[in-house]
């Protein structure tokens, strides 16, 4: 999956749900004499081709979508062909990364717990270059190292861009107190990072403390990504240390739903929370 088949993908997902919901097949689609035929239609179900506006209103009105239905997945076709701009620097994105950063762009919910390190959106530059030296598990150079910290931070936008998405933060107190370099000095600017955004109105950050009961966040941390168009669109992500996995079926992103509701419900409260990272900047200032 790589740039811009996320938003294909999205699409096509939705295409093959309104024609499975009519009890049709491929070939019923194309005996309808739209000027689909059972291929095309197939490899636009399947992110294989770019759609075209007229096809997919073709479609639509077969389908009998409804209007606010409609106008999301036009927009869908729309910017089915756009670059983002992360595309430069595709030698040194992993696939998994670049299918990150394009879903967080169209993303119109972000949900993240975090239990060993500060979530990627909110990482201060000095914070991300350790971050990146201590996790790669190859020595791809200054160069690479640098033009990852230039991606992390850019990625970082879309916390501000017009229509941003709402992001909740869930950071484990492990991740607030591990202390990086020798006079905490990194550690004192992520925490003012972290009560700056803060006060931006769409994020919210909480704190789960280490003496919290045990909650489904003990497993590891992941990330929920949610779309504007339908919740049955939305995407987990998770990370490991070799590769990351997107977990797409609605039943498996619902239980993941569930979680970090649990999750949140078991941190502490939004203003606990900021008063604890308060706590934790004015600590790495001694």
């Amino acid at each position: 999956m790589a740039d811009p088949t996320v938003r294909r993908r999205r699409l096509g997902g939705e295409l093959r749900r309104l024609r499975e919901d009519k009890g049709l097949s491929l070939e019923d689609v194309e005996k309808a004499g739209l000027g689909i035929n059972a291929v095309k239609l197939s490899r636009l179900e399947n992110a294989r081709t770019a759609a075209k506006r007229d096809d997919i209103v073709r479609l639509l009105d077969f389908y009998k979508v409804d209007h606010d239905r409609r106008e999301s997945l036009l927009t869908l076709v729309k910017d089915g062909a756009k670059r983002g701009w992360w595309i430069p620097y595709g030698d040194v994105l992993n696939p998994f990364t670049a299918d990150l950063l394009s879903l967080e762009a169209d993303a119109a919910r972000i949900n993240t717990y975090e239990a060993l390190i500060i979530p990627g959106l909110l990482q201060t530059a000095r914070y991300a270059r350790e971050a990146i030296l201590a996790t790669r598990m190859s020595d791809g150079g200054a160069p690479a190292v640098d033009e990852q910290l230039t991606i992390r931070t850019a990625r970082q936008s879309v916390l501000t861009k017009s229509g941003a998405p709402h992001v909740r933060m869930v950071i484990h107190e492990a991740a607030l107190s591990v202390r990086i370099g020798d006079d905490g000095a990194v550690m004192k600017e992520q925490m003012q990072r972290l009560l700056d955004l803060s006060l931006l109105p769409n994020v919210d950050i909480q704190v789960m403390p280490a003496a919290a009961a045990l909650h489904p966040g003990t497993l590891g941390g992941f990330t929920i990504l949610g779309f504007p168009e339908r919740n049955d669109l939305d995407v987990v992500y998770t990370e490991r240390l070799m590769n990351s996995l997107y977990i797409e079926q609605p039943a498996e992103v619902e239980l993941f739903s569930v979680a970090f509701q649990k999750v949140t419900a078991e941190a502490l409260p939004l203003d606990a929370s900021l008063r604890f990272i308060t706590q934790q900047r004015d600590r790495y200032s001694k």
